[in-house]
């Protein structure tokens, strides 16, 4: 997801380092300019870039990409806990990312704002193979390949994994 943007933001002038990461429904470019390139010269730089890259990029993508100018040497100025006797820690932590974290970086001289330490809700399928196996095409039809079953193995156990059914048929 990051290769078009990288391409159109490696073309900036001025741009010494570019560095990026990617987890899940997120993905972070960082660039670094020479000490003598105007900030906000970059910054309109950046944001042509952004645009250039939007037609190659995925057309599932939820938002725009943004950009901010900030200095990552910067150390936090704030940060902030949050508990909730009547909300889920999956709630708390929607809550922050899409109300208080927009409404922090809309403040006039706050570069960026960072969730950290709580996590999305997740589902967890279980399915009974046996079960599916009686039913024609039933692992074509209701599970895809990322979701098929594997075994549950603690975390540093040793040896082989159990065979599993193949549920393609």
């Amino acid at each position: 997801m990051t290769t078009p943007l990288e391409r159109h933001l490696g073309t900036i002038a001025g741009v010494t380092e570019m560095t990026s990461s990617s987890a899940v429904g997120n993905a972070r470019i960082s660039l670094q300019f020479e000490l003598s390139r105007d900030i906000d010269g970059a910054a309109r730089d950046v944001e042509a870039a952004i645009q250039g890259a939007r037609v190659d990029l995925p057309t599932s993508l939820r938002s725009n990409p943004t950009y901010r100018k900030i200095n990552p040497a910067d150390a936090p100025v704030l940060i902030l806990a949050l508990t909730s006797d009547t909300l889920t820690g999956g709630q708390i932590y929607d809550s922050a990312s899409t109300i208080m974290q927009q409404k922090l970086l809309q403040v006039q001289g706050i570069g960026d704002v960072t969730i950290g330490g709580g996590s999305l809700p997740a589902v967890r399928v279980e399915l009974n193979p046996r079960a599916l196996s009686n039913m024609e095409s039933a692992s074509r039809m209701f599970v895809p390949r990322s979701l098929r079953p594997m075994p549950t193995v603690r975390k540093g156990a040793a040896g082989e994994w159990p065979a599993l059914p193949d549920l393609r048929q």
